[in-house]
């Protein structure tokens, strides 16, 4: 009998993936979130509800074998409130309702940011945690309540992602791609030489599905194997499109500097994370996900970025119709507007 898999968050961009791996996989999917599915497929029930009510939460957990929690208010929202609200006792919530419906596995998505600048790289699932903005300390204290948990006797797994990319990823990376599009330049923080890994939503869901079926608690860090510094990933995209675009530098004081400034003012769509992290080096060893999971990343950071890319410019017309969470929407060039005068 195929199993009955919980995807909290199934309508965002990754749940989505998520989901239909699962669907395509035989495993009967149930979608918990405040907006439905964009597309209803056969094997899916949705689940309308806030992650943040725990009765509500409770329901969609009864009968379950599998959690897939998905949930998070991610920087873009730069709102301290709602990443304790959401990515925190949205994950208690999670927590408490499997264990009390006997759910046999969670699957918790994490993040990268909990690590803010490591001091050594790469970074394995025993890297102590060091975030520098509130969203990585939300994402981090989540964790931890994920490892009291198990220590309980609920059998959790942490699974890590660096940034996700592939079709359909819009939210800041929409600022990018419209800025390539138009020909104008794209700016790294020095000389761009920090080394940036991506991972592939659909890299990333065969991972956490994996995960799941998995007996016992642990942590996976999950990024491509196949990546180089910001400049090269940046450089693979300008040379595919063929607009002019070129890839720039800026210093690094003054570029964060400015980012905060204008941030602060409203004028640009950016968070603590993107001027804090955009010029560090951050990334994964995924050995022990390869070893223990079978798992194997099928994507490079220039192929999923080029993939993006060309998603975007597929459906460049219908994006200001689109609404959904951060990342299915498209974040807004503000201020930014003026770099497309300097081609």
């Amino acid at each position: 009998m195929a199993d009955t898999i919980l995807v909290t968050g199934g309508s965002g961009y990754f749940g989505t993936v998520l989901a239909e791996q699962a669907t395509d996989a035989g495993q009967q999917v149930r979608i918990f979130d405040l907006n439905p599915p964009e597309e209803a497929r056969d094997g899916v029930e949705y689940v309308p509800g806030d992650i943040r009510d725990r009765d509500a939460v409770r329901a969609a957990c009864e009968d379950v074998d599998v959690v897939y929690h998905n949930v998070a208010q991610v920087p873009l929202a730069k709102d301290r409130e709602l990443f304790e609200s959401v990515n925190v006792t949205g994950t208690a919530n999670v927590l408490l309702a499997a264990r009390d419906a006997k759910v046999g596995k969670v699957v918790h998505t994490s993040s990268s940011a909990i690590f803010g600048i490591p001091e050594h790289n790469p970074v394995t699932e025993d890297t102590p945690g060091r975030p520098l903005e509130d969203y990585g300390k939300a994402k981090l204290h989540a964790e931890v309540l994920c490892h009291e948990a198990a220590a309980g006797g609920l059998d959790v797994t942490i699974v890590r992602p660096r940034t996700i990319l592939g079709h359909g990823r819009l939210g800041i990376m929409a600022i990018l791609f419209e800025l390539v599009a138009d020909g104008a330049p794209v700016f790294v923080i020095g000389g761009g030489d920090n080394r940036y890994q991506f991972v592939h939503a659909n890299d990333l869901a065969a991972a956490c599905l994996l995960a799941g079926g998995r007996e016992g608690p642990t942590t996976y860090n999950i990024g491509t194997n196949d990546f180089g510094t910001m400049r090269d990933t940046l450089q693979a995209l300008v040379d595919h499109a063929r607009t002019g675009s070129r890839v720039r530098s800026l210093p690094i004081g003054p570029a964060r500097s400015a980012m905060k400034l204008s941030a602060g003012l409203g004028l640009v769509p950016l968070a603590p994370y993107h001027w804090l992290l955009y010029g560090e080096s951050l990334w994964f060893d995924t050995t022990k996900a390869e070893q223990e999971l079978g798992w194997h990343p099928t994507h490079s950071n220039a192929s999923m970025v080029i993939e993006s890319y060309d998603w975007f410019l597929a459906h460049r017309d219908e994006l200001a119709d689109m609404h959904g969470s951060h990342h299915q929407s498209p974040a807004r060039l503000g201020v930014l507007r003026v770099l497309k005068a300097l081609r």
